[in-house]
């Protein structure tokens, strides 16, 4: 598991989104079960507050929907 620092006005989703490219239900689920003292921060986060990220599997891309009209 990887720890980084947040930066001043970083949201839960966005230093997701910044560190693992997304910020989706269960990668944020994951998050706040690892860091259960990060909800005492608010909803924007001061700078400097040490996060452990989850690891991160790859996404299954859904396949592109055929059409008849391609």
């Amino acid at each position: 598991m990887r720890r980084v620092r947040s930066i001043a006005g970083d949201s839960v989703n966005l230093l997701l989104y910044r560190e693992l490219g997304r910020s989706d239900d269960a990668i944020e689920e994951a998050l706040w079960r690892l860091n259960p003292s990060l909800a005492e921060h608010g909803p924007v986060l001061p700078a400097g507050v040490s996060v452990v990220l989850p690891e991160v599997l790859p996404q299954l891309l859904a396949a592109a929907p055929v059409s008849a009209w391609d």
